[in-house]
């Protein structure tokens, strides 16, 4: 997959270097942490589509990695390649019990794992586990979620959506809207472990749509902050003549030049203490007309 993000967790320098430069030829973007905790920081800053990760590392070893981004909400999708020395029968099994995707013993065969990597991000794909642009989780993902708090309290259901986001698309081009895609989605995360929601869940429905899962008490706040954050953020994103006259000239479904917003947030919330929901559909179809609501308003 093109311009996928992996994370290679491998303190020898030899073997981290050589995996960054290979897979940055294939067109992936490779990060490198030689640190569990390195790893562990990296993951909630950037959400990477596939980890490399080496058993025997200077601090944790690469068991408590996986074992903590498998009990984290926000990190428990995302496809585990183990790398290390170890050939024993029962360390393979500790991986594969932890959640590991895949096994591959050194010395390996770059090739090996380069199909190896391929597939594991693809069948994510396949199986609407995550979106290939933003690397949050996706469709069935964020159903297994909505079943999950459907009976429970003390909940928050944000539907989120970038408005104007295909007019930016058309005159920014596909480059720029995938990268805006995936500023969002490192913004939501950052601004939910602003207000301790470190575990809340966060996915991205397709296209210019993403959910959060956080705490009822805190949701309000979490909406006004994302917003801020969001506008402050945007204007980044567009060239000084656009922000300056605040509109772009994009075109209309004629093909007619016309000024166009630029892009804002719109949030949809609903919590069990305004609803009761017999079905997950009533969570998504209400908080997506309470968005319709605040991008009204």
């Amino acid at each position: 997959m093109n311009n996928a993000r992996l994370l290679v967790v491998e303190d020898d320098a030899d073997i981290s270097n050589m995996l960054q430069l290979f897979f940055k030829n294939l067109g992936y973007n490779v990060d490198i942490a030689t640190r569990g905790n390195d790893a562990l920081e990296k993951t909630r800053q950037v959400m990477p589509h596939l980890i490399i990760l080496d058993i025997m590392l200077p601090d944790i070893d690469g068991y408590e990695v996986c074992r903590q981004l498998r009990t984290n909400l926000r990190t428990s999708h995302i496809p585990v390649i183990f790398l290390t020395q170890k050939d024993e029968r029962s360390d393979k099994l500790q991986g594969l019990e932890l959640g590991a995707d895949d096994y591959i013993t050194k010395p390996f065969d770059i090739d090996e794992l380069r199909l190896r990597v391929q597939n594991a991000i693809s069948r994510s794909e396949r199986e609407s586990l995550t979106d290939p642009q933003s690397g949050l989780p996706a469709g069935r993902l964020i159903e297994d979620q909505l079943r999950r708090i459907i009976r429970q309290k003390g909940w928050a259901f944000m539907d989120i959506q970038l408005n104007q986001f295909d007019a930016f698309k058309n005159v920014y081009g596909f480059i720029a809207a995938n990268d805006m895609l995936r500023t969002t989605a490192q913004l939501l995360g950052e601004v939910a472990d602003s207000f301790g929601q470190a575990d809340s869940f966060i996915g991205h429905a397709g296209g210019n749509n993403f959910v959060i899962i956080s705490s009822e008490d805190i949701a309000p706040a979490l909406k006004q902050k994302l917003q801020e954050r969001f506008a402050e953020s945007v204007l980044a994103h567009y060239t000084f003549t656009d922000r300056e006259q605040g509109y772009i000239m994009a075109p209309d479904q004629n093909g007619q030049l016309q000024k166009t917003a630029l892009m804002t947030m719109s949030i949809g919330v609903v919590t069990p203490s305004t609803h009761s929901f017999s079905d997950i559909r009533e969570i998504t179809e209400l908080a997506a007309e309470e968005r319709r609501r605040d991008a009204n308003a």
